[in-house]
């Protein structure tokens, strides 16, 4: 028997609480397989064989919130003392298409196993520490073998999230090569990932690049064709090769979306980077802000060498802004490792530098005899260029005298 050694988060006073109230519950998935192997636990989920309606009233009894996120499924958000909890009634798939499927409750452990995705995420376990197996996923964890809990095709047709699941699971916690029965499966149903919202897509893929190396995963899954499912273009390996081995050379924590941008395929590739960068944000549904982001490093891309004088790099910089500057240079310095003394000195140069604020005002072009309009932008914009190719070193007085220089001549 397999038992759990007290864990801070079992014997926290909102989880015991919790546990107290609803009686016939167990610890579920993600927190059971993490303190297992010794990994961080952020979420505890709750399974029980209470159906929502009498969770509902146990946890109106002692005075909880219950939120019901997703009751379709059985799900109920318990809120206790401000933590939040899932609490899903036990359940058995029946009926599939793929994204989303129709539940029926049931109070058999055993049939709420069998429809989990993988054996390692079919734990359970007792307040008391006393976990419950019926699918080995207990071995499976600590082999480090991601496996499908009964057939992989059935699985994977239930859910085709499950085939990119598969991959992120593996990174995280698999060891060797991925389970062959598995892997076999997700290349046969690969093209039902094609059913899928770019919105799941997006957060499955974005979670696996936090991965501490994605790369294993993300080479079988272009050789297997995976990848070229939910990807616009034949990825750039080679440079996220290079930012991964960038941040673990400086302890640089992952970055996901920098990850991401580092697959965009350089601009002799048949789909241009500004292309892959607007098809991927279209089809994964990202933010304005991942969008702005991804877009802006597509247009600036190969702007930097470890070559580039000081005086460049400040230019560069005020025109772009000290994030996209950062971005750009480890993305360059991972397309061209061969400098990292070159590439480490710009990159410390450009955290420490504070950009400059341009002293002069719509009111300075006035006072220099412009009228309102476009044309005060304009003259504006021409003094500041000067100033930026001067390296910022212009004082008021010759601004103001640049200035007049540039009235007179549009006069």
């Amino acid at each position: 028997m397999t038992r759990l050694s007290p864990q801070s988060w079992m014997t926290a006073p909102e989880t015991v609480k919790l546990m107290a109230a609803l009686g016939e519950a167990r610890f579920v998935g993600g927190a059971v397989r993490n303190a297992l192997i010794g990994k961080p636990v952020t979420e505890v989920d709750i399974a029980t064989p209470l159906v929502p309606a009498e969770v509902e009233k146990r946890l109106a009894a002692a005075g909880m919130k219950a939120v019901p996120t997703g009751i379709e499924h059985g799900t109920i958000t318990a809120v206790v003392d401000g933590r939040p909890f899932e609490v899903t009634t036990l359940r058995r798939d029946v009926e599939t298409d793929g994204r989303r499927a129709v539940v029926a409750f049931t109070t058999d452990w055993t049939l709420d196993a069998q429809r989990r995705d993988f054996t390692m995420n079919a734990l359970y376990a007792s307040p008391d520490g006393e976990v419950l197996d019926t699918v080995g996923g207990v071995d499976d964890l600590k082999a480090g073998r991601v496996r499908f809990v009964g057939d992989a095709v059935t699985r994977i047709r239930e859910d085709y999230l499950r085939i990119l699941r598969l991959f992120r699971f593996h990174a995280f916690y698999g060891v060797g090569e991925i389970d062959a029965a598995a892997l076999a499966a997700a290349m046969r149903e690969k093209h039902g990932l094609a059913k899928l919202s770019g919105e799941r897509i997006a957060k499955e893929m974005l979670r696996l690049f936090e991965a501490e190396n994605p790369l294993p995963v993300l080479r079988t899954m272009a050789h297997v064709s995976v990848l070229s499912e939910v990807l616009p273009a034949e990825p750039n390996l080679a440079r996220l090769m290079g930012l991964v081995a960038i941040e673990t050379a400086n302890f640089s924590a992952a970055d996901h979306l920098l990850r991401l941008a580092a697959l965009m395929p350089g601009p002799e590739s048949a789909v241009p980077p500004l292309v892959f960068a607007h098809e991927l944000c279209e089809r994964w549904r990202l933010s304005n802000l991942q969008r702005d982001r991804l877009q802006a490093i597509a247009v600036n891309d190969r702007r930097f060498a470890a070559s580039l004088s000081a005086r460049d790099l400040r230019r560069l910089a005020y025109r772009l802004g000290k994030a996209l500057t950062r971005d750009l240079l480890l993305l360059n310095w991972a397309r061209d490792p061969d400098d990292a003394v070159g590439w480490r000195a710009l990159l410390a140069m450009a955290e420490a530098w504070e950009r400059p604020r341009f002293p002069l005002t719509g009111a300075d072009a006035k006072r220099a005899g412009l009228s309102e309009g476009p044309l005060v932008g304009r003259v504006l914009a021409e003094v500041e260029a000067w100033w930026v190719e001067g390296d910022f070193s212009a004082d008021a007085a010759a601004l103001n005298e640049r200035l007049r220089q540039a009235v007179r001549a549009v006069g």
